[in-house]
């Protein structure tokens, strides 16, 4: 054999071995192949998983960027104050911002987001059952509050007198340990049904001539299915408008909500919260026309700080078993930009900003201090018959951070809600800043809430089509219904 001959048939040898290795790796790759996958584990992607994996034998992926349920450990909720973690424990991993949030389950139509304009007023409804009862099934709360038609009538009149429309709605609460408990549950149900991968982050949409294919890791992993259901909640919110400008998704801009929490003593607030649970109420400011809202009321609870992407912001909680001396909530401007401005996400994070950089944090400041238009010091804060529960908030002014016009309509609403609540606007009311609801631009969508790229959906608060547990829920629901229509032809 001539030398030359000798060295083909090694090269004959080692191209065979690679093939061989090559053909080793298919099982692999297989293994990155599923019919469906979900981007995000809150209540939107969790409802998704759910629904199909009850329904279909259809292999399901779910990936976030966030740890698992039993992982999620905020240094703030063990008194160690926010650290910035990334991402931030209170938002990401399984159960979504939901986990730790306080539980409500809105069954109102009215409230919590906007699939009206996707489906029918009564197709909501009987999704909004249909979800409730899943959370039922898997222990949620019996209570449910707003049910006594003569009380809400009572505050009802007392809120139009005062200028303020209150909305109906019906409550089931949770509580944040049995919110975080009950989406534990869900966690283990689905264990054996589907996989799932935590701390696993989604860099992009795999899209190949109008048709989703996959998506690809920060990590360069690969993963490829016929269906993709993006539910990235609120602290993916900003990724998904990245992504979807990168596909030439058309989006629409929704409100940015900015404002501040308040803190009064629970008895303030006891003949609402007894009755409504969480009183919801619209004021439309004299001076500026614009909409004002509460929100997230917490009775008996505490506030709380969020970090997104490192920027800190207020938030409130409640629990079902244990209470404080306080009743905390939101008030909410809502702004609706035009062109040529297009970044209200953006414009929410330079006030929050704002914040940070003036406080180190988060600002408190005393009703009296800024209706007086002064400074509040550690001084007048420890003199407060309100005892404050977020105890590294620096007193300070938020005039220096809010706008004028903010500032105006936040002081008519908490005159207009004094009337109906006395007490109020007591010189003792906490004031914290500030609060900021990123709501994620709204894609162009279908009744089945599918983009105009094919077999990708996009659901729940980071889509910018729902704002609270039971409709981002119900999102999921629709996606899955269609996916399994689809799959039934």
């Amino acid at each position: 054999m001539s030398y030359k001959d000798f060295l083909a048939k090694v090269h004959l040898k080692i191209t065979k071995h690679i093939c061989r290795q090559a053909l080793s790796l298919k099982p692999r790759e297989q293994n990155m192949k599923y019919d469906v996958i979900i981007v995000g584990a809150g209540p939107a992607g969790i409802f998704s998983a759910l629904e199909l994996s009850r329904k279909t034998d259809l292999n399901i992926l779910i990936l976030d960027k966030g740890p698992d349920i039993d992982n999620r450990k905020c240094p703030a909720s063990r008194g160690m104050g926010c650290k910035n973690c990334q991402p931030c424990a209170l938002l990401s991993g399984w159960g979504g911002a939901g986990a730790f949030s306080d539980g409500k389950l809105t069954l109102s139509t009215d409230v919590g987001g906007w699939l009206k304009e996707y489906v029918s007023k009564k197709t909501l409804q009987e999704l909004i059952n249909y979800v409730d009862s899943i959370y039922l099934e898997f222990g949620a709360s019996e209570n449910v509050y707003g049910t006594n038609l003569g009380e809400i009538e009572d505050i009802e009149r007392k809120a139009s007198l005062a200028g303020l429309k209150l909305i109906h709605q019906k409550i089931r609460h949770m509580g944040t340990e049995k919110c975080a408990e009950t989406l534990r549950k869900m966690r283990e149900y689905l264990k054996d049904k589907v996989d799932v991968k935590m701390k696993t982050e989604v860099e992009g949409l795999i899209v190949k001539n109008g048709v989703v294919e996959g998506v690809q890791t920060v990590e360069k992993e690969r993963f490829f299915a016929k269906y993709v259901i993006v539910a990235p909640g609120r602290s993916g919110a900003e990724w998904l408008k990245t992504e979807a400008q990168a596909l030439g998704l058309k989006t629409l801009n929704n409100p940015v909500d900015v404002g501040i929490r308040v803190e009064v003593l629970a008895s303030i607030m006891e003949e609402l919260t007894n009755v409504l649970y969480e009183p919801k109420f619209i004021y439309y400011s004299k001076f500026f026309d614009d909409q004002v809202r509460t929100f997230c009321v917490a009775p008996y609870g505490e506030v709380i700080t969020e970090s997104y992407n490192g920027i800190l912001t207020v938030n409130g909680q409640s629990y079902a078993e244990r209470k404080t001396r306080n009743t905390n909530f939101a008030i909410l401007v809502s702004t609706s930009f035009t062109e040529p401005f297009r970044e209200p996400i953006a414009y929410g994070k330079y006030l929050a900003r704002l914040s940070n950089l003036l406080s180190g944090g988060v600002i408190i400041q005393r009703f009296g201090d800024f209706e007086a238009g002064r400074r509040s010091t550690p001084e007048r804060i420890a003199r407060s018959s309100v005892e404050p529960t977020l105890k590294n908030a620096t007193p300070g002014d938020l005039s220096f951070v809010l706008p004028y016009r903010y500032l105006t309509d936040i002081k008519e609403m908490l005159y207009a809600l004094d009337k109906i609540a006395p007490g109020i606007c007591s010189k003792d009311t906490l004031l914290y800043g500030v609060e900021v609801k990123f709501y994620s631009s709204r894609l162009q969508l279908t009744n089945c809430l599918e983009t105009k790229i094919k077999n990708l959906f996009t659901i729940g608060d980071g889509a910018g089509i729902t704002r609270g547990l039971i409709q981002a829920s119900a999102s999921g629901v629709i996606a899955a219904k269609e996916i399994m229509r689809r799959e039934q032809k």
